[in-house]
């Protein structure tokens, strides 16, 4: 027997288009039912948050799978264990050459992010040059130019038109909104 045998490795399990939190739950609740948290001890799905922000100053978290269509399991790989995983609905077979999975290197654990934590995007619907009217704070009903925007896309500075001279006023970008023409 290889040092291996009963060190948990990651695998690669393909799914069905959109399966993939199915997939996950049902072989969490598996895991919980049978006591063999020892065997399979991680199920996960990569993902990205994505903070986006449209023209009306509204924000959003979206998350994104990294991978659509996989899934990635911590196993000691037994027959037992190869079989619930293959008997999970949506699950269509491990990924790996032949009739047996191959599990990930510690380089492509790494790689992939398997293991690590959930990385945050931001995206906004605002640019440099456009207008945009302030709906909150002590400027709210004025109308500005977006000047800048920081790089973590949170805070804007818009020149604003107060009593005819361009005043340049750091805002939190969900304090603006895109001024309808």
């Amino acid at each position: 027997m290889s040092e291996h045998a009963n060190t948990a490795r990651w695998y690669v399990v393909h799914t069905y288009s959109g399966y993939e939190n199915k997939v996950k739950t049902n072989l969490e609740k598996i895991i919980e039912n049978r006591g063999i948290s020892h065997l399979i001890t991680d199920v996960k799905i990569p993902v990205e948050l994505t903070t986006e922000t449209n023209t009306s100053g509204v924000t959003k978290e979206v998350e994104s799978k990294v991978y659509p269509s996989y899934v990635f399991v911590k196993m000691v790989m037994t027959d037992e264990t190869w079989h619930i995983v293959m008997t999970i609905t949506g699950a269509t077979g491990f990924v790996g050459p032949g009739s047996r999975p191959v599990p990930l290197t510690d380089k492509e654990v790494e790689k992939l992010g398997v293991e690590a934590e959930a990385k945050t995007t931001t995206t906004t619907a605002f640019k440099v040059g456009d207008t945009v009217s302030i709906k909150s704070g002590p400027m709210t009903g004025f109308i500005g130019t977006i000047s800048e925007i920081s790089p973590d896309l949170k805070k804007v500075t818009v020149n604003a038109s107060v009593f005819g001279h361009q005043t340049p006023v750091e805002l939190d970008i969900t304090s603006i909104a895109a001024e309808n023409n």
